[in-house]
């Protein structure tokens, strides 16, 4: 098939194709969903020349994945931002991040947690000292919160999911999935902990990809003093290229946890995490050391 031929194919992949068929295009979407949406910015980290980010930034421009917001009159220069259609394609960024982590970096095993040595981890430790993006996640009434802390430090958990007994249900095999069960367990003991974190300088908040009415199941029946947040269009996910794996059609964070100061700066990261409660007491021994 042609590429002039896409305009009058019927199937979404290759309209798809289209508009972001080349590599140089993905690793783009994935840089301004990082939040590096200017041009040196995307420039500098992927190392494409400068015709070719012109290119294609134009072309994505043109089909309406990205916008441009002038930051500079004179000269004139552009953030680049992705639109509701570019935010559309974050979910195809997360499964490929998935498919590259367990089956080219990973021996294809279906786990919710990570080897120390894995290239998921690596990643994860990475984001010490950068800034999270400005990136917002669904409250229980749907209504968009911002990820990054107002005025304290934030102790920012990710978890598989966390299902109210014989109400909701775990997922089909979810009991069969390494590292899935210990939500409940996890969750449980930040909210024991939780006066003492607060204490330390740093609130709390769970995140999952779970709807948000099920996060608030959850929250009333273990009696949270915080609130879960859901990332349910995996923004976040995307944005910082967390691992997630794939279970009964929906993807699901690997449990791993930030902790964020003030300014919304990572200080220091959680994963793999293999004991839940007991990353709850080295994730307070941390806060802490660096807060107080």
């Amino acid at each position: 098939m042609h590429r002039e031929d896409l305009a009058d194919d019927s199937c979404g992949i290759a309209q798809t194709l289209g508009v972001v068929g080349d590599w140089w295009s993905w690793l783009i979407v994935r840089e301004i969903a990082g939040g590096l949406t200017r041009f040196d910015q995307v420039q500098g980290s992927l190392g494409i020349s400068r015709r070719a980010l012109t290119e294609r930034l134009n072309g994505l421009v043109d089909h309406g994945v990205l916008t441009r917001r002038l930051y500079s009159e004179r000269p004139p220069r552009h953030d680049y931002v992705l639109t509701r259609t570019g935010e559309g394609l974050l979910p195809v960024l997360v499964a490929m991040q998935e498919f590259g982590d367990r089956f080219m970096l990973g021996d294809g095993s279906l786990t919710a947690t990570a080897g120390a040595d894995s290239a998921e981890a690596s990643r994860v430790h990475a984001l010490s000292g950068r800034r999270i993006p400005d990136v917002s996640l669904s409250s229980y009434d749907g209504s968009p919160v911002p990820v990054r802390p107002d005025g304290s430090w934030r102790v920012v958990y990710l978890f598989p999911g966390a299902f109210v007994p014989d109400v909701q249900g775990y997922p089909p095999g979810w009991g069969e999935v390494p590292g899935a069960a210990g939500c409940t367990l996890e969750s449980t003991t930040y909210a024991d902990r939780h006066d003492e974190f607060v204490a330390a300088g740093a609130d709390v908040v769970g995140v999952s990809t779970q709807r948000p009415d099920q996060q608030e199941a959850f929250a009333m029946h273990a009696d949270l003093p915080f609130a879960l947040r859901s990332d349910q269009d995996l923004r976040l996910a995307a944005a910082l290229r967390l691992p997630t794996f794939r279970a009964s059609g929906a993807e699901r964070f690997k449990r791993q946890s930030l902790l964020l100061d003030a300014d919304g700066i990572i200080r220091h990261v959680q994963m793999p995490v293999t004991d839940p409660a007991g990353s709850v007491e080295e994730m307070l021994t941390v806060v802490r050391r660096m807060v107080g």
